[in-house]
């Protein structure tokens, strides 16, 4: 199936590293105009060289700490200062940061919040009215599968990515008389950043392991047998982002090779 952006304009939020590169670099390829929000304009510009060697269209970095409010607000300025419009939002930052219970102090439980649901309702919220005024939009917010099964031990991602789950079906249920298609891509175990550096650490306390040993055996867990790349997740995001998915909303999609318990 060929899918086509072209005419598109996409911005991608942790978009210079892992899951969110990967799917800043489909979409470029398949035509959208593509803007990278990251917190470090210097890891953002190296990324950017990245996708704009496979795009099609426009691609920008523009800095912004996702966790506050003016900064998601002066990003989409220059945002929309460059493209005019945002058609297609994926709301891509986050990280996996759990522990203990009686641990999370309310630092770590609001810092957790702004990172992954106020930062995914502040940057929607902005680019509602335009979806709205020109019939058509999408929202994809990307959370993993403990959003559906939360785990023991969890917090505090769990219960952010459970309440980004509401989030997106609340906003499918909104969006979709105008347009504006809402889905949610829970994401499994798949070769990332996360993984590589999880094996930094155990280089660093003296394992011998090499990462595609790590990889490979860290797969056998999941049903496939195997990690799934961030290219398979890309593929299915640039599938909901484009015409050719327009009659799913409302979903959340588990990218996890059979991992998760819940449907």
């Amino acid at each position: 199936m060929h899918i086509s952006l072209a005419g598109r304009s996409a911005v991608i939020t942790g978009g210079s590293k892992g899951l969110g590169l990967a799917m800043a670099k489909r979409f470029a390829a398949s035509g959208a105009d593509v803007a990278l929000l990251a917190r470090t304009q210097a890891t953002l510009d190296t990324a950017r060289a990245e996708v704009q060697a496979v795009a099609k269209a426009k691609v920008i970095a523009v800095a912004c700490d996702v966790s506050r409010a003016d900064s998601i607000a002066a990003a989409h300025a220059e945002v929309s200062a460059q493209f005019g419009k945002v058609d297609i939002l994926v709301n891509n930052a986050g990280q996996s940061r759990t522990g203990p219970f009686e641990t999370i102090t309310d630092a770590i439980w609001q810092e957790d919040l702004d990172l992954k649901l106020f930062a995914a309702i502040r940057l929607t919220r902005l680019v509602w009215p335009g979806m709205q005024e020109r019939r058509w939009g999408r929202v994809i917010n990307v959370l993993n599968i403990g959003a559906k099964a939360p785990r023991a031990g969890g917090n505090p991602t769990v219960v952010s990515r459970a309440a980004g789950l509401a989030l997106s079906k609340v906003l499918a249920g909104e969006g979709a008389p105008h347009g504006i298609l809402v889905n949610a891509l829970l994401v499994g175990l798949i070769v990332s950043d996360q993984v590589r550096r999880g094996h930094a650490a155990l280089v660093a306390k003296g394992s011998n392991v090499t990462l595609e040993e790590h990889i490979a055996k860290t797969g056998t867990s999941v049903p496939l047998g195997r990690m799934g790349t961030a290219e398979e997740f890309a593929n299915m995001a640039c599938f909901l982002a484009s015409d050719q998915g327009g009659y799913i909303a409302g979903t959340a999609i588990n990218v996890d090779g059979g991992a998760s318990p819940v449907w």
